[in-house]
């Protein structure tokens, strides 16, 4: 991968303006496996032949929104087999499970504490920050500190999920200053229902690492959010949230405590802030329909089904 020297020398701002359907990027907008400068790093050579493989495919499914990605969808079309967005799927989901089954749907890694949403219940609309960085993100103990005392310094509610294992060679451990500070207003879990917490109406914003799960969640619950990619695609779900769909803000990667505070005020008291919440309430309108019956996702759900999956087998 590309180094901090490169980082700070500015060589990842460099534009990237060839890839069909995709603009306004730059190399570090790019996932993070395909900056590699070794032409044999393994991740690197494994998705390369899964893209060639994926033009031999009967149809390719994606978790997805077309309007989200038109311009994407529209250029990948030209050149692979039939696409079909069948997403969000947690959206189709609600749609088309019996609650009976329900139950059986989750694909959580980790067990989940839903006593959260009962102290969400005690908070008012719209107040409160929700942080996760998801299943795999780690980070240095500072920058732990430092997301910690910005989320104090910021003076709102916070659920935060943190990992026991988060914190890279190490455990999670926050100091009792911090503890003592928030006490009154924040609540810390190792895991939470995040769907049922994104849908709460008390939820005003949420701190993500930018995995595609979590985006779809957040847009499809109507939360703006502050970005802090890790790896893999989360710097392209990163730079279209803030960049082309206008929901998002960057954390820089060496993420300072002055700079979280100063982005969730502007979340959410600010007027970029009032802009991303209209724009995700858009956006959120525009996968439901997507989702219902009639709608795109709803109907690729149903071809994919019928012909794709059982009309190979008629």
């Amino acid at each position: 991968m590309t180094g901090e020297d490169d980082l700070n020398n500015g060589y990842l701002d460099t534009p990237i303006d060839w890839i069909t359907g995709m603009k306004n990027m730059r190399l570090k907008d790019l996932p993070s496996f395909l900056r590699t400068t070794d032409p044999n790093d393994i991740i690197f050579n494994y998705l390369k032949d899964e893209c060639q493989a994926a033009k031999r495919a009967t149809a390719i499914i994606i978790n997805t929104c077309h309007d989200l990605e038109d311009a994407v969808i529209d250029a990948m079309s030209s050149i692979l087999p039939p696409i079909y967005t069948i997403g969000p799927l947690t959206l189709l989901y609600h749609q088309i499970l019996d609650s009976s089954l329900k139950a059986i749907g989750s694909n959580n890694l980790w067990k989940e504490d839903a006593s959260c949403l009962k102290w969400l219940e005690r908070k008012a609309p719209g107040s409160v920050i929700y942080v996760n960085f998801g299943s795999f993100t780690v980070m240095t103990n500072q920058q732990l500190m430092e997301f910690a005392w910005g989320l104090s310094n910021s003076g709102y509610d916070f659920l935060w999920v943190i990992r026991p294992d988060i914190v890279m060679g190490g455990s999670a451990t926050l100091p009792k200053e911090f503890l003592d500070e928030t006490s009154e207003r924040g609540l810390l879990t190792t895991w939470c229902p995040q769907e049922e917490v994104l849908m709460h109406p008390s939820v005003g914003g949420f701190l993500t690492h930018c995995g595609w799960n979590s985006m779809m969640e957040s847009i499809s619950a109507g939360v703006p959010m502050i970005c802090w990619p890790y790896f893999a695609d989360q710097q392209t779900n990163c730079r279209y949230a803030c960049s082309e769909w206008g929901i998002g803000m960057e954390i820089n990667n060496d993420v300072k405590r002055e700079e979280v505070e100063s982005l969730i005020k502007e979340m959410m008291e600010g007027e970029k802030g009032k802009g991303m919440r209209g724009e995700v309430l858009r956006w959120k309108e525009v996968t439901l329909k997507a989702a219902k019956p009639g709608g795109k996702s709803y109907k690729n759900l149903d071809i994919v089904v019928k012909e794709v999956l059982l009309g190979r087998n008629a």
